[in-house]
């Protein structure tokens, strides 16, 4: 019976530090959840940051892109642009040289354009 009554008044002690090492330890896993937590936050803070700039990077490469291509299509259009007058001043010539072969060549293609027209 000595043994069981020493063994009942160490118990209490024993339960009051399991207690406390069970506080403890609650403390310790909630200081560390709100780490995590905190860690967490900070990496999609960080990934939003970064995949912004990569976005940002790749629409800039797009705009630069854009630009250059407006401008050679602005180059090839002013080409184009004096293509057609040469073409029209040479066809004026002509005209005013050989009236009657222009006036033949334009009823033959008016013609051909209406029969093509008309099949449709």
């Amino acid at each position: 019976m000595f043994g069981r009554s020493a063994y009942s008044r160490a118990m209490p002690v024993n339960l009051g530090v399991i207690e406390r090492r069970l506080h403890s330890l609650e403390e310790r896993l909630g200081s560390s959840r709100d780490r995590l937590s905190a860690n967490a936050v900070g990496a999609a803070e960080n990934a939003r940051d970064t995949i912004a700039a990569a976005l940002s990077n790749i629409a800039d490469q797009l705009r630069g892109g854009a630009t250059s291509m407006s401008h050679e299509a602005t180059k090839i259009g002013g080409e184009a642009m004096k293509l057609g007058n040469v073409a029209v001043r040479q066809l004026a010539r002509e005209v005013e040289h050989r009236p009657l072969i222009a006036l033949g060549v334009a009823i033959g293609v008016g013609v051909l354009l209406g029969l093509a027209s008309h099949r449709r």
